[in-house]
């Protein structure tokens, strides 16, 4: 087994799930800076004494959270754990906090969590934790229960206090050390309420818990992720942060040193890599049936750590390069013969686009047809296109947004007497996979230089702020995380998969030109 003090030599391809199916015990995300000594130990012997036994990658992470360099500091000025839920972090947040309180002599401790009510349970557990062992609960001076107010109070007066984060709550609170509970929900205007008020402390901390990202909220770990991805790159560890992360790698560009391919997410040995606690606390019956309860994604983000995390500012053109994609362009492209539309609105119902696409000599031509905000007229205007060329299919997305307006399309073109093409009905409704199928596609036909489109700025501005969601073993466009309405691209996206599907069907009335 690897010490616990071996820390910074960990490397991914040395992660292998034992045959017991017991989880994975050491991150397959890591840096952590160099040490020459760590009071985790002591803390994981203090957290014993008050009736915390410490699984193995717990105490690796007090180790390493808590490494000091030569001067005594700590080495890691920043430590993030990053672990699915039900796994154990909150033994990692209690020990670090008891060790803070009663060994290291921190004066304020501030733990805080996105919700009021997950700050109060956490305050609930340390207190049963510390009044329950009589070497703690003699050293007490008081428990405060006063609601926004909770806190324990020491008779040499260290306090560790426990707040919500909305509100600007702790806001001008000088904490050594600062537990940052939810940290997939924590952004920049919580990390600048915080940051300056460390300046003025001479060794202070910051721990960052939570499981994997969820969008547009998860900025700061997202942040401190890419940092992590870069110190595994480059082989050099972050000089001030310990990053470490149980999950599966769903892509390929993440799969570190050594690793040459990607995470099977059906496979039980996923499951022991992203949840160190398997065979602890969780067990692979209750994990089979959260797989079969959850969608897809959604098991791939709680249970196995695959996060959706935003890109930082600036950061565009991640899918498809920006030089490629323009190379494709021609204003002149047309679609001759049969063509496919499809149909895509936001989350948020505040802007649609119907997009098509059909052959163009070898070439796959996509073209944005309409693009308009809301979705009060696209019904309309999609019998409107259909009754005038004649389509093979009108793709959308059974899963999508835009499935809520299913039912008014097909009873808009029955009326039209346009519900049909050959045998098959026209609304061609995706699956999830077929969403997956259709970005891969997408993808190829880039590279390869086998679709043409008009240069369409909608089209140009979704692709440059577009980023990839995993689907299964493959992907689909993320509409989490990104600033841009990508419409136009998924419209596309689909246009052009429904065509290929339904290519050799000729509609009737169909024009040979479009």
């Amino acid at each position: 087994m690897t010490s616990l003090l071996d820390g910074p030599s960990v490397v991914a391809h040395d992660l292998v799930p034992a045959p017991d199916a017991r989880g994975v015990q050491r991150p397959r995300v890591f840096t952590a800076p160099s040490y020459t000594s760590s009071a985790g130990q002591e803390a994981v012997e203090l957290a014993a004494v008050a009736g915390l036994v410490l699984d193995d990658w717990q105490q690796f992470a007090m180790h390493v959270g808590l490494g000091e360099r030569p001067d005594g500091n700590w080495s890691a000025f920043e430590v993030a754990i990053n672990v699915a839920r039900q796994n154990g972090k909150g033994g990692i947040i209690e020990a670090r906090e008891l060790a803070g309180l009663f060994l290291l002599g921190e004066r304020l401790i501030i733990h805080s969590a996105h919700e009021f009510k997950t700050s109060v349970e956490a305050f609930r557990r340390i207190v049963a934790l510390v009044t329950n062992t009589d070497s703690l609960r003699k050293r007490v001076k008081a428990v405060r229960r006063t609601t926004g107010e909770e806190a324990i109070e020491l008779l040499t007066g260290q306090r560790l206090r426990f707040l919500a984060r909305s509100g600007g709550s702790g806001r001008g609170f000088t904490g050594d050390c600062n537990m940052l509970d939810e940290d997939m929900i924590l952004g920049d205007d919580a990390m600048g309420a915080l940051m300056p008020t460390m300046a003025a402390v001479k060794n202070p901390q910051v721990w960052y818990l939570g499981s994997a990202g969820i969008g547009s909220p998860s900025v700061q770990l997202a942040r401190l992720r890419r940092r992590a991805l870069a110190a595994m790159e480059s082989g050099t560890p972050d000089p001030s942060l310990a990053y470490l992360e149980w999950s599966i790698n769903p892509h390929v560009r993440e799969c570190g040193p050594g690793c040459t391919d990607h995470d099977d997410p059906l496979s039980p040995l996923s499951v022991a890599k992203a949840n160190p606690a398997l065979g602890y606390r969780l067990t692979l019956a209750h994990t089979e049936r959260e797989r079969l309860t959850m969608s897809p994604e959604i098991f791939a983000r709680e249970r196995l750590g695959v996060g959706d995390y935003p890109s930082e500012e600036g950061d565009t053109w991640r899918v498809i390069d920006e030089e490629t994609w323009r190379a494709l362009g021609d204003g002149t492209s047309a679609i001759g013969g049969t063509v496919a539309f499809a149909v895509d609105t936001t989350p948020e119902r505040s802007h649609s686009a119907i997009c098509a696409a059909g052959a163009n000599g070898e070439s796959r031509h996509v073209e944005v047809i309409d693009h308009r905000p809301g979705t009060g007229w696209v019904v309309e205007r999609l019998v409107e296109l259909v009754e005038k060329w004649g389509p093979c299919a009108v793709v959308i997305d059974s899963g999508g947004p835009a499935a809520s307006l299913i039912p008014a399309i097909k009873k808009a073109l029955e009326k039209a007497g346009r519900e049909t093409v050959g045998d098959e009905d026209l609304v061609l409704e995706m699956t999830t996979r077929q969403v997956a199928a259709a970005s891969g596609q997408f993808f190829d036909a880039v590279a390869d230089q086998t679709l043409v489109h008009l240069d369409q700025a909608p089209l140009a501005t979704a692709l440059a702020g577009a980023d990839k969601r995993p689907i299964g073993d493959g992907w689909g466009w993320s509409r989490r995380g990104v600033s841009v309405d990508i419409t136009p691209l998924v419209a596309v996206t689909h246009a052009a998969w429904g065509y290929a599907e339904r290519a050799d069907i000729e509609p009737e009335g169909a024009p040979n030109l479009w």
